[in-house]
């Protein structure tokens, strides 16, 4: 069973859901095939609310939830390498591809970095286009400049 929940941040909405007592999605809004999931604020819910909240108040770099990820092998290479991008600095999706040693997959890289399941948990708005600029987000493009900026403002 996968348990749901939906918060209101000062920067967004989000829906944390988890199976088995791991956060196996967050997203910006509920996602479809999505009708067998039960409404319910479970512990690890909370937990990663609480999480989220210290996050967008600038006290959380790095998240500590258990993940459930379900993707391809190239999806789940990907979705490491995200988080190993530390907090408040961007790559773009050639230096991704790169990180798991197949720097022509920038293209794929980019289409799992836009099928990652754990929106911000999976720092996937740290990736820009090679050159600088700011490219698609499930957020929306404001909602990821308002990341990299807290981001930015807070790693020092």
């Amino acid at each position: 069973m996968i348990y749901y929940y939906d918060y209101t941040y000062k920067f967004c909405n989000l829906i944390i859901a988890e199976e088995n007592g791991r956060i196996c999605n967050v997203s910006f809004k509920i996602k479809k095939n999505t009708e067998d999931w039960k409404k319910n604020e479970t512990p690890i819910i909370k937990k990663a609310a609480k999480q989220f909240n210290d996050y967008f108040n600038g006290k959380l770099k790095v998240f500590d939830l258990p993940l459930a990820l379900h993707g391809t092998v190239f999806q789940l290479k990907i979705w490491n390498a995200l988080q190993v991008i530390p907090y408040g600095e961007t790559r773009s999706y050639g230096q991704l591809a790169a990180m798991i040693e197949n720097p022509k997959a920038s293209r794929a890289a980019g289409m799992a970095n836009n099928r990652n399941p754990a929106a911000i948990i999976i720092p996937c708005h740290r990736i820009i286009g090679h050159d600088g600029s700011l490219t698609g987000y499930a957020g929306g493009l404001e909602l990821k400049q308002q990341l990299l900026n807290l981001e930015k403002e807070n790693s020092i």
